[in-house]
This record gives C-alpha cells, structure tokens and sequence, in this order.
C-alpha cells in the first residue's frame, strides 16, 4: 500500500472514533430510558395493584406484585439483550474496517520508516563522500601551494592520464620529456605524440597556478579579481613563450602547431574570462591551448588515425599473401598436371600389360586344364582392366604454367598385343 497523508489517517480515525462515542452514548441513553420505564411500570402496577388488591389477602398482594415484578424485569433484560446484539451486529463491519485500516496504517507507517531510513543512510552517505572530496581537494590545493615544480608533477600526470585514457601507449603512441635540438639549444616537451605516417607534435603541459590559488584564498573581492587578472597574463605569457620554441621545426611531417595543455577546466575559463582574445592570438601563433576534455578529443582523432593506418598496412599484407600464395598455386597446379599425366600414362602401360598377358600367356596355359593336368585347384586368375579416368586438368592457375591438354578417360587395352 502506498504511504498515506498523515493528515488523512488522523481525520480518518477521528471520525471513526467519534462515530463510535456516539454509538455508545445511544446504547447508554437506550438503557437509561429502559431503565425510567422500568422503574415507572413497576410504579405504576405498585399502585394499581395496591387498589385492586387492597381488599384481598396481604400474601396474594405480594405474591402477585413479586411475579409481576419477575416478569417486567425479565421482559427487560431480554429487550436489552436484543438490542445489545443488534449494536453489535451493526458496529462489526466497523470494527473489522477499523482493524484492516490500522493494519494498513502501520505498514505504511513501516514503509515509510523505511524509507526514511534508506534515504538518511543515502544522505549520510553522500554528506561523507561530499567531505572525502572535499579534504582531497584541500589536499589538493596545498600540494599545489607548495610551488611550480608539484604543478608541473601534477600537470604531468594530467597529462598522461588523458592521454591513456584516450587509447595512446606510452613508449609506443607517444613519449616523455623526450629532447629535441632548436635553435637556441636543446628543448625538452613534455610528451611528444606520434603520428600516423611517421609526423609528431608536441605537447607541453608547464602553467604557473599560483595566481589563481592566491585568488581563491583573496579574502574580498577586488583582491580575487586582481589574483585571476594575473593568472590570465601568466598564461598568455606562458603561450607566447610555447610559441616561440617552434617545436614543429624540430620534427619531420610534424603538422604546424604545438598544444599548450591546461590541466583543468576552471583554470582556462578565469583566464579565457579575463583575456577574450586568448585563443585567437594563440591560434595566430599555431598554439592550440588545450584543457583534459579537448586533449582526450584531439587524442582520439590520433587513434583512429593508427587504426586506419594499421587497416591500410593489414591490407597491403593481405595483398602481398593473396599474390604468394597465387603464385605457389601455379606452381602446385603445374606439378598436379604431370602427376595426372604420369597416372594416366601408367594406367594406359597397365591397360596393355593385361592384354598382352591374357592374349600371349593366359591363352597358353589355359591348355594344360585341357590336357588334365594336376594344378592343385588353383586357377588362373582373371585380370581386368582400369576404367577409372584421371580428371582432367582443364585450367592451370597462373600464366607461368605451361597449356595442358585435356586428359580424357584410359580406354580398355585390345586383348591382343602386338
């Protein structure tokens, strides 16, 4: 049963039990009636038996006035037992509806208990994981407090994480503080990511956070505002430094930009916020700035871009097995027609060995059984010819083979041989 308004149940039960207070009160006021008749009857034949009797015997006044008496109370408890068992008759489909309905009441009373209980448990739960995050995030952000070097470890591992989260392998898709020779000397990104074809792009993940931290930490406004307005000139600075560096000059096939990597998304937005032209002059100078959800986007492009490549490099195996094994089955189809051209030949040189021996020998021994020689009950054996045909060759595979004929079916041997 679905959990009932509280409201309901009381106005339900209070207008039960004031039905009930009042079938009370009527059965009270049944018997109080009752019992004025009774006592005014019996008044009333106290006095009319006093007159009627006056004149008789003291003991048959008495006895009279006593059976009437027996018989008016006896009248009287069994008009009161009857209307006893009639409110009772009428006040049971009631109590059995209020019995069903306090049942219904205390199982929805213990559903919702229940589910009261589920939901505090849910909300303690949530309170608990709400206060587990939290304290990570102070922990968090006095890590991160402690200067660049803990960013740039954090930044780091964003990075990575993004990136294997995406499908790259490390040592195998892309590699770390991998150096490169510039310029102005040796440059060291943070991750170099391979391409298909054999083209690679740098990432760098190096942003200073302190301007932000001491922005989160201002205690008033216009030092929180100042704090994010020099946490957008780090960044620009930062992306016109990356620019710099050129590092698609370092990398043959390398595409023409590097990506300036933002290891969160609130840390982009305060400065994007401040500095509106932040990605168009980054863009101008081929930085693309990144955040984890872009990075594993643009990550993902690069791994489909390794499965094409494998298709296409399974393909041109597949290519090169189909040709092999054209060619060995030209060749096995060349050595299948001598084999056939063997058997039938054989086949033919057998054909005519039976008949030679049947025509020149078998002709001859045959008269010794004539001549009743003793041959010890054995006969010459009979020899039959092979009629089964070699199956032609029609078509050898491959046009290094040599054109076979047809290999047709070995005629019997004639039964004279010359």
């Amino acid at each position: 049963m679905n959990a009932l308004d509280p409201w309901l149940i009381a106005t339900l039960l209070s207008a039960l039990a004031a039905a009930l207070a009042a079938a009370w009160a009527m059965v009270e006021r049944g018997r109080a009636q009752r019992a004025d008749l009774r006592a005014t009857m019996l008044a009333e034949q106290s006095a009319s038996g006093a007159d009627i009797l006056r004149g008789q015997a003291a003991v048959l006044a008495s006895a009279v006035a006593e059976d009437l008496v027996k018989r008016a109370t006896e009248s009287f408890q069994a008009q009161d037992r009857l209307a006893q068992a009639k409110l009772e008759a009428q006040l049971k489909p009631v109590a059995e509806t209020l019995a069903k309905f306090q049942t219904q009441v205390e199982a929805a009373e213990k559903a919702r208990a229940e589910a009261s209980g589920g939901l505090k448990e849910q909300i303690a739960q949530l309170l608990a994981a709400s206060t587990a995050t939290q304290e990570e995030a102070r922990k968090l952000s006095s890590a991160l407090r402690r200067g660049a070097g803990v960013q740039g470890r954090w930044g780091e591992q964003m990075l990575r994480n993004t990136l294997e989260l995406a499908g790259l392998r490390a040592k195998v898709d892309f590699d770390e503080q991998l150096t490169v020779q510039g310029d102005d000397g040796a440059l060291r990104p943070d991750v170099v990511v391979f391409l298909p074809g054999g083209g690679r792009f740098a990432i760098d993940a190096k942003c200073s956070l302190n301007a932000f931290l001491e922005a989160q930490d201002a205690p008033d406004e216009g030092l929180r505002e100042a704090g994010y307005a020099r946490h957008a000139a780090s960044v620009r600075a930062h992306m016109q430094g990356l620019a710099g560096k050129a590092y698609w000059d370092q990398f043959d096939q390398s595409p023409e930009f590097v990506v300036m990597f933002v290891p969160g998304e609130a840390f982009l937005a305060a400065a994007a916020e401040r500095q509106p032209s932040l990605f168009t002059d980054a863009m101008e100078r081929r930085v693309i700035v990144v955040t984890p959800s872009s990075l594993f986007a643009l990550c993902k492009a690069v791994v489909y871009g390794w499965r094409v490549e494998n298709q296409a490099l399974n393909a041109r195996k597949i290519a090169d097995l189909g040709r092999d094994l054209y060619k060995r089955l030209s060749v096995m189809g060349g050595h299948m027609g001598h084999v056939g051209k063997a058997l039938s030949s054989a086949i033919g040189s057998y054909n005519q060995l039976i008949g030679s021996f049947e025509a020149q020998v078998l002709s001859q021994a045959r008269k010794f059984e004539d001549l009743k020689v003793d041959h010890q009950a054995k006969d010459l054996p009979h020899l039959a010819p092979i009629e089964i045909a070699v199956r032609p060759l029609t078509k050898l595979v491959g046009a290094e083979a040599e054109p076979q004929p047809a290999l047709t079916a070995v005629e019997r041997a004639p039964t004279s041989a010359g």
